[in-house]
């Protein structure tokens, strides 16, 4: 090879790897650029429920707001099934992007005690927690009590009588029924059903005793006598109904429980867009028109960050598979 052409051949090799430099850098702003310009088109928020159900209320209220804030189209798509984890699956599977996020109840943390699931817990983080969802104890009114002592005497001198409902097995309703009657040394019968609507015209009917479930719906039955609510599962009586004591004021101390709403992101969601989310959200829901619109729907506001979503988690997750393991409970 001639000095000329090896010169060349160098200068081939420079450029070569001055082009290759440049292009990562470009690929590196661009990337910033893009990240700082989110969000640049519609974001799609997965709901692994039917609509008209807490989650779906709960995310359609912030989304909303959120929408708004940031300028931008937000998509709810509705993903029933399979105890939230079809929903949930296709959200493990979404693009990291920042353009997909799953609306959860504590089902999602349930199902990986319960189920073998096509995802697994680290293909989904934590973004933040937007609702408590506290739960009253409803009971059929052919039930002759009047009281939480008054059902467990009750339930001590008919045993296996009582059966008790859930939108499903896994779910926060059936794991709060099981947990009472651990709690309460009492034998119930669970009956687990697809939806809310045949538990509330079953438990009308006198067909299941009674249902761990949210104020909305049940309550307007207890003003016309055709159901009890006997107690409340919040650390403190519910603010429009003052009369109904809390579980642990009905005699079971430390029974403070409930279920909640929150956001996942796809794991390897950019850390920004994640803090932006939960910023934008813990703002929201102080806002008192969406306050107002929590309680009328039986929802309290749940501001804070990420982390602090992520320790509840992780605390539910313990405390459901204990229950789990002392009810024996399996889906098998």
């Amino acid at each position: 090879m001639t000095r000329a052409s090896l010169l060349q051949s160098r200068r081939d090799i420079f450029k070569t790897l001055l082009a290759a430099a440049l292009a990562a850098a470009g690929l590196a702003s661009g990337t910033g650029h893009a990240a700082d310009a989110w969000p640049s088109k519609p974001i799609k928020i997965i709901v692994p429920y039917t609509p008209g159900g807490s989650t779906d209320i709960v995310t359609r209220i912030v989304m909303d707001k959120l929408g708004a804030r940031l300028k931008q189209t937000i998509i709810i798509e509705n993903r029933p099934g399979a105890n939230s984890s079809v929903g949930s699956a296709v959200a493990a599977k979404a693009e990291p992007d920042g353009y997909t996020f799953l609306s959860i109840l504590p089902a999602y943390i349930i199902n990986f005690h319960l189920y073998k699931l096509g995802y697994r817990p680290a293909d989904l983080t934590p973004v933040v927690q937007m609702a408590d969802l506290p739960l009253f104890l409803f009971v059929a009114e052919d039930i002759p009590v009047k009281t939480v002592a008054e059902l467990v005497d009750y339930a001590r001198r008919n045993p296996d009588k009582l059966t008790y409902a859930s939108s499903g097995n896994g779910s926060s309703a059936h794991l709060t029924g099981a947990d009472f009657a651990l709690q309460s040394k009492i034998t119930m019968t669970h009956v687990a059903y697809k939806g809310s609507a045949p538990i509330l015209a079953d438990l009308l009917g006198g067909r299941v005793s009674m249902v761990f479930d949210p104020i909305l719906v049940p309550m307007q039955y207890v003003k016309q006598n055709r159901l009890k609510a006997l107690a409340f599962t919040g650390k403190q009586r519910w603010p429009t109904e003052p009369s109904i004591p809390t579980m642990e004021e009905a005699g079971l101390p430390g029974f403070v429980t409930g279920s909640w709403a929150g956001l996942m992101a796809p794991a390897g969601t950019p850390a920004p867009i994640i803090e932006r989310m939960a910023r934008e959200i813990s703002e929201i829901v102080k806002e008192p028109d969406v306050k107002q619109k929590f309680l009328d729907a039986g929802f309290l506001p749940a501001s804070g960050t990420t982390a602090q979503f992520a320790a509840l988690m992780k605390t539910d997750s313990a405390r459901y598979a204990e229950i789990i393991k002392q009810a024996r409970i399996s889906v098998d």
